[in-house]
């Protein structure tokens, strides 16, 4: 979310978007290693950014695009690719990690005004092949 966030407020120029995650990563998280997740997800989000924010114009229609905050506008943005594009994340976790993200860093309403978003989104897609299978059977440790 910092990286977007970054990105976002400078005017959204892609070529700075290697630099906010390795600078992130430098102050934040200096021994973390994501496996790649942040850029898969940063990368994503920006591929799929007119798609994303046709969803936020659509099922926001409250609010114009510019007139969201830059930190709830970017949750939504990836609740929306992890809901609609990302294929192997569940779509509650999807929409109950953007809800987190948006109580912790957002304003009063935000964890509302995401899940109104997000909740809306969900009931217009198809179920996600992540959603509909069966749950791993767990083995018991028999010694």
């Amino acid at each position: 979310m910092q990286t977007l966030f970054a990105w976002d407020f400078n005017d959204r120029e892609d070529r700075n978007l290697d630099a906010i995650i390795e600078e992130n990563f430098h102050q934040f998280a200096p021994n973390f290693d994501d496996h790649g997740f942040v850029r898969d997800l940063v990368k994503g989000v920006i591929e799929h950014l007119e798609a994303i924010n046709s969803y936020i114009i659509k099922y926001a229609t409250e609010w114009p695009l510019d007139q969201i905050t830059i930190i709830d506008r970017n949750i939504l943005r990836i609740g929306i690719y992890e809901l609609v594009f990302d294929t192997n994340i569940p779509a509650k976790v999807a929409i109950n990690e953007a809800i987190e993200m948006a109580k912790t860093f957002g304003g009063d309403s935000s964890g509302k005004f995401v899940n109104g978003v997000l909740g809306a989104i969900m009931k217009e897609l198809p179920a996600k092949q992540v959603d509909t299978q069966p749950a791993p059977a767990q083995e018991i440790n028999k010694e």
